[in-house]
């Protein structure tokens, strides 16, 4: 039995995943789609970052659409403002303002068998009824505090890096910022100069080279217009990078232990030395010095993070922090730190973890639940999109998806195999669409296969350093163990088989929504 569901294609989300999933739906000529968004723009994290300082550490030209490249960007890596603007301008262009609807947030996902179709639970108890449903739901879901108490007692003024409060002045204040990660390198050369004294309190030791931000020269823009010129670019980069990626996948373990031991102590000696250039008190450079190797977590870029500890304004707190108390925070030796100003970029809690699909929120086909399979499981997917017991659902950020150099890249692979689904499910008048569990466990096995010599070095080679490339679970779910080339090859020319299809219904009745062939969709979107 099937009836007509509210809309026949639902995207949540309307990020960089939500605006790919929408343009490469418009260019295989399907209309019949709503984008359902939980704030009121488009851009998810580059909406919801302004902090000071924010911006790519991702070349422009990589960092951004296939079918919406940008040649005139001012720098080499944009700021988060023209990130920003650049992904309304891809939006206004597709005409995805009049599919979406905003304020709109998803907070559970069941899956209606009788009708063959989705039920979207909303915040403000609605419920909306999909046939096909793209989570296009980003990479980083929640603000993370790491459980540290007391902050409720603090009486100043506490800045996230996902909601800066840009009205509140901090000239001249007393400030602390908490972690040393991406976005920490970025807040804390950006306001070092203006307050009166600055504390960032490291955890772990961030390795941090400068970001050549150079202003792009009128001549390569010009170039760059040129039709063939920046895809020739980006795939020459790409194509440099698949060797080293194919490597890593077939590798022996017994080869690539001893490699891997020999590049980390390599690179680490020549940051050490790096570092010190930099840092004027031997001490102090020291503490900045990881000792685990640049592979292991993320690497950052920065245009001032090292030098800003040379500020006499400007400390390295390495003591755990015990607390926050009304006046600042105490640290493990029982010191009280006063503060009018705590900034906690402690980092998101990430798609890759486990704890972070609630049970609950996503139920499938007879009661198969996302978050319970995950926890009992472990993080898993079919090329990063769809998992068995999901009919009709895909996700373009899933578990093993990141293949590419920057998100965009990512997020039109993923997109691309969803659309690639939906439409062969339109042409088959099939209401049901839903990955075999052969195909899955094929995948996943393969998957395991290539990924164990980044298991054996991020788990083992990482000196128990926190990092999101590594789970509660001891997986790598962050990295797909293969290049961007064959992954995108793979997002686009996936075998039909790996799918069961099911149950005819009838299309809705709009003539730009007719059902396109493989062929067709294929000349559309690439």
């Amino acid at each position: 039995m099937t009836t007509q569901p509210d809309h026949e294609i639902v995207v949540i989300g309307a990020g960089p995943g939500g605006i790919a999933a929408g343009a490469l739906l418009k260019r295989a000529g399907i209309e019949e789609f709503t984008i359902l968004e939980r704030a009121g723009e488009v851009g998810g994290s580059w909406r919801d970052n302004s902090y000071p300082g924010i911006s790519v550490d991702v070349p422009a030209l990589i960092y951004q659409y296939s079918f919406a490249r940008k040649a005139d960007w001012p720098t080499a890596f944009p700021t988060g403002a023209e990130v920003q603007a650049y992904h309304q301008d891809v939006a206004r262009r597709y005409g995805l303002y009049r599919h979406l609807r905003f304020h709109t947030e998803i907070v559970r996902e069941v899956w209606d068998e009788t009708h063959r179709r989705w039920a979207l639970h909303t915040a403000d108890n609605q419920v909306i009824t999909a046939r096909f449903v793209i989570s296009a739901v980003g990479a980083f879901l929640r603000p993370r505090v790491d459980g540290i108490a007391g902050l409720d007692d603090f009486a100043g003024t506490v800045q996230r890096p996902a909601a800066w409060d840009h009205a509140h002045d901090m000239a001249g204040k007393r400030v602390a910022v908490v972690g040393t990660g991406a976005s920490s390198v970025q807040i804390t050369p950006a306001i070092a100069p203006e307050v009166g004294h600055l504390d960032v309190y490291q955890r772990t030791p961030v390795w941090c080279i400068n970001k050549p931000n150079y202003p792009v020269p009128q001549w390569f823009q010009t170039a760059l217009r040129v039709p063939g010129v920046a895809a020739a670019l980006r795939g020459m980069m790409l194509l440099g990078l698949e060797p080293i990626a194919r490597l890593a996948t077939i590798m022996p373990l017994a080869v690539a232990i001893p490699l891997m031991a020999a590049f980390d102590a390599f690179t680490k000696r020549i940051y050490r030395k790096y570092v010190r250039r930099i840092i004027d008190d031997p001490e102090k450079a020291a503490a900045l010095t990881p000792d685990y190797g640049p592979m292991a977590k993320r690497l950052t870029l920065s245009t001032g993070y090292l030098a800003a500890f040379n500020r006499d304004n400007v400390c390295l707190v390495t003591d755990d922090i015990e607390r926050f108390t009304e006046q600042g925070i105490r640290t493990s030796d029982g010191t009280e730190h006063q503060y009018d100003v705590i900034v906690l970029a402690t980092g998101y809690e990430m798609y890759t973890d486990p704890e972070s699909y609630a049970e609950g929120a996503v139920i499938g086909r007879d009661g198969f639940d996302l978050g319970t399979f995950f926890r009992a499981n472990g993080l898993q997917s079919y090329e990063g999109v769809a998992l068995p017991g999901l009919p009709n659902r895909w996700m373009l950020v899933g578990p093993y998806s990141m293949a590419d150099i920057g998100w965009h890249g990512l997020v039109e692979t993923t997109a691309s195999h969803a659309i690639r689904a939906i439409a062969e499910a339109r042409r088959r008048r099939a209401s049901v669409i839903e990955v075999s569990e052969e195909a899955h466990t094929a995948h996943h096995a393969e998957i395991r296969k290539r990924g164990q010599v980044l298991r054996h070095y991020i788990g083992t080679q990482n000196k128990g350093t926190h990092t999101y490339y590594l789970n509660s679970h001891g997986d790598t779910p962050y990295f797909r163990p293969a290049g961007a080339l064959e992954t995108r090859w793979r997002g686009r020319h996936f075998p039909f088989t790996d799918y069961h299809f099911d149950a005819e219904y009838q299309l809705p009745d709009r003539r730009v929504d007719a059902p396109v062939s493989h062929d067709q969709y294929l000349r559309r979107v690439e």
